[in-house]
């Protein structure tokens, strides 16, 4: 199966099982990528959200005009944080962002319980290094991309240029079918 691909410089369409790496500065505007990555050819995706709450999430899909009613969000701050956890059917909470088996599995669940073309994004790989360690999180990154391939979904996986040094972010380059580098003036390349 097939998906379109509406990111500037990247091919029309990427075949399921793809995983995409989203390299970027760490003040880098990724939230218009990530939308865009939902917004076509999509019935269900999942946001796996290192970086910010599920109220957070919801209020940039918001922004961006992205439909909702597709959206899954996975929420790893709020228990830490101690913040009140609003239930519904498409949040999710792990208790941590270093609780990698938990978002392996919560992913595998939506991936089990969803049909039809899903996406999901990573909101960030660079948190879950830093709140477990770098080879934690390449380890859960290439089992969320085994996952990919095996349901047919293809997903967007956000990392911090500045926070890692570069044998790092090589190691994690070579998981990945497609790159898509954000620069600071918001331009981008890509290598496919």
């Amino acid at each position: 199966m097939d998906y379109e691909l509406a990111i500037e410089e990247t091919p029309e369409t990427i075949p399921g099982g793809t995983g995409i790496l989203l390299l970027h500065p760490s003040i880098g505007e990724t939230d218009r990528i990530d939308t865009d990555f939902f917004k076509v050819d999509t019935d269900h995706f999942l946001v796996i959200s290192t970086r910010t709450t599920a109220r957070e999430v919801e209020q940039k899909l918001e922004h961006y005009e992205v439909d909702e009613s597709r959206a899954t969000i996975l929420d790893t701050l709020s228990i830490e944080r101690g913040y009140s956890r609003r239930s519904g059917e498409n949040i999710y909470y792990v208790a941590s962002p270093d609780n990698l088996d938990g978002i392996v599995e919560k992913t595998r669940a939506f991936l089990e319980r969803h049909d039809g073309k899903l996406r999901l994004s990573v909101d960030s790989v660079t948190e879950m290094a830093y709140y477990a360690d770098v080879d934690r999180a390449f380890e859960a990154t290439k089992q969320i991309l085994e996952l990919l391939e095996e349901y047919d979904a293809v997903g967007l996986f956000h990392l911090s240029k500045e926070v890692h040094d570069q044998e790092t972010l090589d190691r994690f380059r070579e998981l990945f079918d497609g790159v898509v580098d954000l620069n600071e003036d918001g331009s981008v390349t890509t290598e496919f």
